[in-house]
């Protein structure tokens, strides 16, 4: 262990983030009131350039008008890259209320870019005497976002969250599949006659997380494309759960209650964690570093996977 200790992530459930565009004002009311942890208001992908304004004026009014309860709402703007983000920014900040949690940035590609979004950010709020800060997302779908996704997550103290968006990604790595998520049929094992399909999402994921864990944020899957395949969702959300992702984004309804499945520790799971954490206490009480559990040896650092799923169970519970 470093003598650096790790910061914590923040403490919210962040199992599902479900998306929708701000032109589409008739679903507002149904996100607040799904199941989803968080609700990301699109100014962005899903918004034609000719309805980013109004788009930008609904989602203003929106955020003051509906009871959102206790879900984390965020909008994501436009990228750093289009005429559109500044205004974006300025308009949420100077005229939407202080229910916003949050500004979601797309397409991040430095540390640069979380700078200019917080120094124009810091300035409206001061200037306007906001009262709670605005908290950061980024996504990450670029090939220069991650080669440079340590020094995003150490980029600014709003950074609560980082995502992976597979749609850009692929396309600034010239990955050669036109999916969104999931394996891919192109990219597998042959041994003699089988076949087997591997993660091509895989490698970029452990590097979000390995950043996010350094850095106190909260790492997250993207989307998953095929929204009529629950099965090929499910099999991403666990792989990206088993690597240390906190959550996985929703592009369509039916996906809320699959992610909010698999990133919440089954009753199972977590009665094991409390029963680990038990047999750890009693070897300690004899004055043992280790001990065995259903046949397999537990240490001290068995104690620290077994804490952070009683401590997700706790979090999502509370």
């Amino acid at each position: 262990m470093s003598f650096r200790i790790q910061p914590t992530a923040p403490a919210r459930p962040n199992r599902c983030q479900l998306f929708g565009p701000g032109s589409r004002t008739a679903l507002f009311s149904k996100m607040a009131g799904s199941a989803a942890d968080v609700i990301n208001l699109d100014l962005e992908d899903s918004v034609a350039p000719d309805d980013k304004d109004q788009a930008r004026a609904n989602i203003i009014q929106a955020i003051g008008d509906i009871d959102w309860g206790n879900k984390h709402l965020s909008v994501r703007i436009n990228g750093l890259d289009t005429p559109y983000w500044y205004r974006d920014v300025v308009d949420l900040l100077e005229q939407a209320s202080d229910r916003l949690d949050q500004i979601m940035i797309p397409k991040v590609g430095c540390a640069g870019d979380l700078y200019a979004v917080d120094a124009l950010v810091t300035a409206i709020e001061t200037a306007k005497g906001r009262s709670k800060p605005i908290a950061f997302e980024v996504i990450i779908e670029s090939a220069a976002g991650i080669a440079h996704v340590e020094e995003i997550a150490a980029a600014s103290p709003r950074l609560q969250a980082m995502s992976l968006g597979a749609a850009d990604f692929a396309a600034s790595m010239g990955m050669q599949t036109t999916g969104i998520g999931g394996t891919q049929e192109n990219y597998y094992m042959q041994r003699g006659d089988r076949q087997f399909w591997s993660d091509p999402w895989h490698w970029a994921q452990a590097a979000i997380v390995a950043a996010c864990r350094t850095h106190g944020v909260l790492p997250v899957d993207g989307p998953f494309g095929d929204f009529s395949d629950d099965e090929g969702f499910r099999a991403q959300a666990r792989r990206s759960a088993t690597l240390g992702m906190v959550g996985k984004w929703a592009i369509h309804p039916k996906q809320i209650a699959l992610a909010n499945e698999v990133f919440t520790p089954s009753d199972e799971a977590v009665a094991e964690a409390r029963e680990i954490l038990a047999a750890m206490d009693q070897a300690k009480a004899n004055g043992e570093g280790a001990t065995v559990y259903k046949g397999r040896l537990v240490d001290i650092a068995s104690i620290k996977q077994a804490e952070v799923i009683v401590a997700q169970s706790q979090l999502i519970g509370g």
